[in-house]
């Protein structure tokens, strides 16, 4: 009797390379390498060795001189290594290079990351960016790597001109899938407005957790509402974003909204891709920013964080830092010095509870210390629009001669309608 073929793919033993230049601070690059470990783990790629190389000579061959991409090749060979994954973008033909020179496939970190998103995209918005990125991505890479597009293919069999080449088609055809795939991002995105604008007429204020991947933001939501988000201590566990209603202890209905985390050197396509999803941050009324202080580069990614929030011009809205994990032993270490650098942040703990009462107290007095009751007259409904589109309208009720409103809005807001605050 024949003994059973394993059929499975086992995933390549990788080899870790970290590149150093003079703008680069040793701390900077050992945090790097330990995030691309972080990566590789999340997509179970066994991890047998890692080095940073210090860059003297930035050869355009390898991205660094040739003595050294040797030395790399022959260590990462020497250890069993199946595959190089380097910290920053190779161009296509430095990934042809190093494959060439060290007889080992090649992934830089953009290419990991895409296939991590590959791997985790549930919904169609997110498999359908996913699959975007991956094919601008590959585009540029044809004529090294073979794409597999019988999925992609779409029109008749023979219907290939008879003066192009395989390469010229495929790269059509990739063409086209990506044509077709931003039109189909563009009707979602659509859908998506449309229940934003939905959710926003429903008058309740929104919350967004926001905060690097892996700090604990979906660990937090499903604590606070209890829902069943799938939360992993693994890199990029969600991608899409998710609201549930909740009610504050004083009684004001919130919306809370999980969002995709943010990572540094996120891939550029991918950036544009999720852009949808991050802009939950831009039309909410609170963000409660999530840090890991069991991390030692907590600090690191409370910069990475509040630079993406500026980029996507949700700067302007009130945030509550949380140092979350503060059950874990290691955030001993941590938790002192990070209070004083964000000394009105709380301290919870998603996993226990800790914290979290006190979390949402915080909440509510955010959110309703802007809360205002006006009353406009019957004829200035140019009033109330100013209201829908730069505060969070609660209640809205007309009379013969009033427009009663009570709304959420800023400083700048209160004073312009100052003299219509019902006393």
């Amino acid at each position: 009797m024949k003994s059973p073929v394993e059929t499975e793919i086992k995933p390549p033993n990788v080899y870790l390379v970290g590149i150093r230049d003079a703008k680069t601070a040793k701390e900077e690059s050992e945090s790097l390498i330990r995030e691309l470990a972080s990566l590789a783990d999340t997509l179970g790629l066994p991890i047998i060795g890692r080095e940073i190389v210090n860059l003297r000579e930035n050869n355009v061959q390898y991205g660094m001189g040739t003595g050294k991409a040797a030395e790399v090749s022959e260590k990462a060979a020497s250890l069993g290594a199946e595959c190089l994954l380097f910290d920053r973008d190779i161009s296509p033909s430095q990934q042809r290079n190093w494959e060439k020179l060290s007889n080992l496939s090649v992934m830089d970190r953009q290419e990991l990351i895409i296939q991590i998103f590959s791997s985790r995209a549930h919904t169609r918005e997110a498999a359908l960016q996913t699959e975007l990125a991956e094919l601008k991505y590959s585009l540029p890479r044809l004529q090294h790597k073979y794409i597999d597009l019988n999925r992609q293919r779409g029109g008749r069999y023979g219907t290939r001109g008879s003066g192009e080449t395989r390469l010229e088609t495929d790269r059509r055809q990739v063409e086209q899938r990506i044509s077709r795939l931003e039109k189909e991002i563009e009707e979602v995105s659509q859908q998506r407005e449309t229940q934003r604008k939905m959710r926003q007429r429903r008058q309740v204020p929104a919350a967004a957790i926001v905060g690097y991947t892996n700090a604990g933001k979906s660990s937090l939501f499903n604590r606070l509402t209890g829902a069943e988000v799938f939360a992993e201590n693994k890199l990029f566990a969600t991608l899409d974003s998710t609201s549930r209603r909740i009610e504050l202890p004083g009684g004001l209905p919130v919306l809370l909204i999980d969002t995709v985390g943010f990572i540094r050197k996120l891939p550029h396509n991918l950036i544009k891709a999720f852009h949808s999803t991050l802009e939950e941050a831009c039309i909410s009324d609170l963000l409660i920013h999530v840090l890991d202080s069991s991390d030692p580069d907590a600090e690191k990614y409370y910069e990475t964080t509040m630079s993406v929030i500026r980029e996507l011009g949700a700067d302007g809205i009130p945030v509550i830092t949380v140092l979350n994990k503060t059950d874990k032993p290691e955030a001993a270490g941590f938790i002192e010095r990070l209070q004083s650098l964000y000394p009105d942040s709380m301290a919870i703990s998603a996993a226990t509870g800790k914290g979290l009462q006190e979390l949402l107290v915080r909440m509510e007095s955010v959110l309703a210390g802007g809360r205002h009751l006006y009353l406009f007259p019957a004829d200035r409904t140019d009033l109330a629009a100013m209201l829908y589109r730069s505060g969070t309208v609660l209640s809205e009720k007309y009379t013969d001669d009033k427009i009663e409103m009570e709304a959420l809005v800023d400083e700048a807001v209160a004073g312009r309608l100052e003299e219509y605050t019902k006393k």
